[in-house]
Parts: structure tokens; sequence; C-alpha cells
């Protein structure tokens, strides 16, 4: 109890520092300082109405948190939720993107855990309590705005873990295209995994073999004729090079996955409708998920919770809310759709990203 009031008095005293983000007007960053050393750090959308030297009021909160060899970077989606009344963060988590410091591997670790400090700073910062030890409920005292944790790819597999060991923290949870199973489906997994294991205990530091032809980066940054611009050195073409610990780590979280979190928040996974898992280049990167499998994850998506819906978004890429625009604006609307059942301050999308009324498919 006593690390905890620390790290949130730390954290209330640090609200001054936010700075300006690279992400220019609107957004702002702040420097979370971890127990361990290696830091984190929150970004955060003031939209203009903001007033001067404060946080604007807001029907909830939004914490998003993003996958492996990545960072914030997506202001349509912050303007999305900020335009919903929310008030939005990001956080790149500790090896990752803006907290990314020198002589750190990027992205390592050795448990999906090990992000639960990450998250409690960024909460406190955003002057949420600190939820309390996994497995207990969260007392009344929590505020009465929601929380909407928002995870894409590995962060929807730490998001969804870490909603499981906090019941009553979040309000719901809404997934992009999460890593929650490994590509070559549970049985594959299961069977790799010892070995995994093993080697990470003596090895943690051992590099997996490439798996990443540069598919996914030939579709989306600009260079390549995408729409993106981002930094490389945060997001390289071909993905960070992976360790046996991440695996392993992933490999873990996936199993507890499979057992049932038994989430009682609603849960919407955003997902492709189609898979392209072949290294070699092809048209079909540009309308597909190149990283998951996701028939596998779809089915096991329904391992959440009792109140999940899958959407399968046509053409999307593996970050859904990258793909082209008009596949942006159906994503969008389906988000829409679900938030005004689920959600108590549903948003709606801005005008240029309506689509109209979309069907969910399960």
């Amino acid at each position: 109890m006593k690390g905890t009031f620390v790290l949130q008095e730390r954290n209330r005293s640090s609200r001054a520092d936010w700075q300006p983000d690279i992400l220019g007007e609107g957004f702002e960053q702040l420097t979370l300082d971890l127990p361990d050393g290696a830091p984190a750090t929150l970004v955060r959308y003031s939209p203009a109405d903001t007033p001067p030297g404060g946080e604007r009021a807001g029907a909830g909160d939004v914490l998003y948190v993003h996958g492996w060899s990545d960072y914030f970077f997506q202001t349509e989606l912050a303007r999305y939720w900020a335009q919903a009344g929310m008030r939005f963060y990001a956080l790149d988590l500790h090896n990752y993107g803006r907290s990314l410091r020198p002589g750190q591997s990027p992205g390592f670790t050795t448990d999906l855990t090990g992000y639960d400090a990450d998250i409690a700073a960024a909460l406190a910062a955003m002057g949420r309590p600190v939820p309390p030890n996994a497995g207990q409920a969260a007392d009344s005292g929590t505020p009465a705005r929601p929380l909407i944790l928002l995870g894409h790819s590995t962060g929807g597999l730490t998001l969804s873990l870490w909603a499981s060991r906090h019941p009553g923290a979040a309000s719901a949870l809404v997934l992009n295209s999460p890593w929650l199973e490994f590509q070559a489906t549970e049985l594959g997994r299961r069977i790799i995994s010892p070995l995994i294991g093993r080697e990470a205990q003596r090895h943690p530091l051992a590099p997996l073999p490439p798996v990443d032809a540069g598919n996914y980066a030939r579709a989306v940054f600009s260079a390549f004729g995408g729409e993106w611009t981002y930094n490389l050195l945060w997001r390289p073409l071909r993905g960070f090079p992976g360790t046996v610990a991440f695996l392993n780590a992933v490999f873990r979280a996936q199993a507890v996955v499979a057992q049932g979190l038994r989430l009682d928040i609603p849960v919407l996974v955003l997902l492709s409708d189609k898979s392209y898992l072949q290294p070699r280049w092809s048209a079909d990167a540009e309308k597909a998920d190149v990283a998951l499998d996701v028939d596998v994850v779809a089915n096991r998506a329904l391992s959440l919770g009792n109140c999940v819906t899958v959407a399968r978004v046509p053409d999307a890429l593996h970050d859904v809310f990258l793909s082209a625009k008009p596949v942006r604006r159906r994503a969008y609307a389906v988000v829409d759709q679900w938030a005004r059942g689920y959600l108590p301050a549903a948003p709606e999308a801005a005008p240029e990203l309506r689509a109209g009324p979309q069907s969910i498919s399960s």
C-alpha cells in the first residue's frame, strides 16, 4: 500500500511536467518514472477547447496500449474518441517508442505482467486511483467516469489479462487485432512452448528467426505509397528483433486466455476478414492481416468473457485503424454501433469518418 501511495503522489505532482508531443497541436506527453528505472511515457490529446493549463472534463477515459514493435502515432484515433467527449490517453510502454532509451533492448520483457507498473503509473497520472491488487475488486471510490481500455495486437493481449487481474477497474475493453493465440493454433503453441520456456531461462535475449518480410510496412508506410508516416527507430520496417523471452511471455499469456478470463465487462474485438501470412509481397497484403490468423483469434476471443462482440471488418489491415480510409470508416461505424449498446457515453464518428450503419458479425 505504501508503494502505491508513493506512486500516486509522484505522478500527481508531475502533472505540471506535461510537454508538447511530437504529434503536434493538442498532443502532450508525460514521462512516467517506474520502480525498475525504465520509464514509460503517457500521451494525451487535449482538443482546442481544453482550458489552458488544465484537462477538460470528459464523459470517460480511454487508455490505448500499442503492440509489438510499435508506439502511439494514430492521431485520427485520438480525435475520434475526443469528439465523443472522452479524454484520450495513449501509453508508450517501457522499452518502446518515446520511452526507449539508449542501451535498452527494444520491446524486451520476460512477463507481460511487467507492464502493470506502466499502467498503474498512467492511471495515476490520469487522475484515477491505482487499482487494488490483482484478484481484488475495485472499491466504491473508483471515479464515476468509465475507463475504456483500447489495445492493439500484443497490447490487446496485455490489457485483456490486466482487466482480468483487476476486476472492476475498467468499464469496457476494445481490442484491435489482439494477439490472443499463436498463428499456428493452440496445438502448435502447446508443442513449442516448453522448448521456448527452457531457452528463455537459459538465454532470454537469444534472437528468434526473423519472420517479418516487411509486407506490413509496405502496406502502410508513406514511402511505399501508404497513408502513414512514423518514426522508423520506434517502428522499424521489419520490426524489432524478437527474443525467446518475449515469445515465452506471449505464450504464457495466451495460455491463460485459453483457460478463459471470465471478464465481466463488454468486449469488442475488431479483426480483418482475412489473413495473408505469406513471406512474399502481394497486393493481397494491402487488404488483410499479415501478422495474425484472424480466424484463430476470432475463435479464441470467445474465451475472454460472457459479453464479447467479434466484428470482422472487410479488407482491414493488422491495425484496423491504419487501413485504407473507406475501411477505417467502416471500422469506426462498427465501434459507434457497439458503443451505443454498451458504453455509458457512446462515441459518434467525425463526419469524415462516418460510413452509415454497419453490420457486426460474430
